[in-house]
């Protein structure tokens, strides 16, 4: 792929993966021959289903809550640091970060259980951990 100044390209290759999957949805925009480049480099095109508007909703949130919560506070120096940057950010949104429409557990993470004794909750030691040097904030009862 061809780099240039004013349009940054990033080639799977350099990142050490490798793409099978492109998921997108039906528009008009995406002739068969963007189905056809992508074929040719070994990329299987899975167009979103019919008449599931949503579908592309879902990952269009993730992508701007990625970017409020990471993108928009960090300056991005290089490519390896924009690696570093997003694994860290799906590690933390995987592991740790509250979900809304999971009851506020987090995808890999059950829900901790709740604290009802109120001398417990009187005592609570909470320990803070910075990530991303301090952009993003994980909390945790200590032991």
């Amino acid at each position: 792929m061809v780099q240039t100044a004013r349009n940054p390209v990033m080639d799977l290759d350099d990142a050490g993966t490798r793409a099978a999957f492109l998921i997108r949805d039906r528009d008009a925009k995406f002739p068969r021959l963007f189905d056809e480049i992508l074929a040719d480099a070994g990329i299987r095109t899975v167009p979103t289903a019919v008449r599931t508007p949503r579908m592309n909703a879902v990952m269009e949130r993730r992508v701007r809550t990625c970017r409020h919560e990471l993108l928009d506070r960090t300056l991005i120096r290089n490519r390896r640091h924009l690696l570093h940057a997003l694994r860290e950010y799906e590690r933390h949104y995987n592991t740790h970060r509250p979900h809304r429409t999971l009851d506020q557990a987090a995808p890999l993470r059950p829900l901790p259980e709740a604290i009802t004794d109120p001398v417990r909750i009187q005592r609570l030691n909470i320990r803070r951990r910075d990530r991303l040097g301090g952009t993003i904030h994980e909390y945790r009862h200590a032991a």
